[in-house]
């Protein structure tokens, strides 16, 4: 859901990469992926990636979502403090509110 211009209000389950470094990932709807894409083009960084501010519950914390090509949407990597303050595990549905930087 578009809560204003470059806000998106979505809820996902927090899932974790197959690798031997653990990364954690909640991933963006494909509507909201695909709002996004349309809104960064010039703006996008490395790899794809977007700047946003993130939030789930009580945290929020800069980082940037990246496209994935295999799920056709952008994923954004949630990191310990976060996963650990909120309580989530893999499964866990969060309800995560997604602001673009640099529009």
């Amino acid at each position: 859901m578009t809560t204003g211009i470059g806000t998106f209000e979505f809820a996902a389950p927090l899932w974790r990469y197959p690798s031997p470094d653990g990364w954690y990932f909640i991933s963006l709807p494909a509507d909201v992926s695909g709002e996004i894409n349309d809104m960064t083009v010039g703006i996008r960084r490395g790899f794809g990636s977007v700047r946003v501010v993130a939030k789930v519950g009580a945290s929020s914390w800069r980082t940037s979502i990246f496209p994935d090509k295999g799920r056709g949407c952008y994923v954004l990597p949630v990191k310990r403090a976060v996963r650990e303050a909120e309580a989530l595990g893999v499964g866990d549905t969060a309800k995560v509110t997604v602001r673009l930087v640099d529009l």
